[in-house]
């Protein structure tokens, strides 16, 4: 399965539709990956074993790990915590989130600057890479469980908008958007 992704339109309505362009647009995931996005498509299944996420986690060094329940009855706070995944920002290191159960939408900002949303199913695991302009909101099912993992350390911290002079955003921005073809999506599935 591959991953989904297109351009947004930015209107009025519930964050939690798709909002589709007119015409729709989709993104590949060689899009994906010459902004820094990586993608790979697992058995959520099978997570406690799986040799993949595995090798995942150990050829990028992410050796810390927890899940996070989202969802009004497990959540406290709920609302306000959309709100705040649901603000544009960036973090100084990469996100890395692995969908277990329920839908969500990542979106991310392109070289131009345009939304791209990614819905993220069971089984899908992304990784954001540190400095790119991003938010996050369930789909009308209001329910993910996602498997996050970090370099170190979890740190959370949100940088909102604008944050152009972040270090982790000068580093994208000559990583990823003054270059065209960088990264390979052959480096994820």
């Amino acid at each position: 399965m591959a991953i989904k992704a297109w351009f947004t339109e930015e209107n009025d309505q519930d964050k939690r539709l798709p909002h589709h362009c007119n015409p729709q647009e989709f993104v590949s995931p060689h899009h994906l990956a010459d902004i820094g996005v990586l993608y790979w498509h697992l058995n959520p299944k099978n997570y406690e074993n799986d040799e993949e996420l595995l090798k995942i986690r150990q050829d990028r060094g992410y050796n810390y790990m927890d899940m996070l329940d989202l969802c009004p009855e497990k959540v406290e706070n709920y609302e306000q915590k959309l709100r705040n995944f649901y603000t544009e920002h960036i973090h100084a290191n990469e996100e890395i989130r692995y969908c277990l159960k329920g839908n969500g939408y990542f979106d991310v900002r392109d070289k131009d600057d345009r939304w791209i949303r990614i819905w993220i199913r069971p089984g899908d695991l992304i990784i954001l890479p540190a400095g790119i302009y991003h938010r996050f909101t369930l789909d009308t099912s209001n329910y993910i469980k996602l498997m996050r993992l970090f370099l170190g350390e979890p740190v959370w911290t949100a940088h909102n908008r604008p944050q152009d002079n972040h270090p982790s955003r000068r580093e994208y921005i000559k990583n990823f958007t003054s270059k065209v073809g960088v990264g390979s999506p052959l480096e994820a599935h």
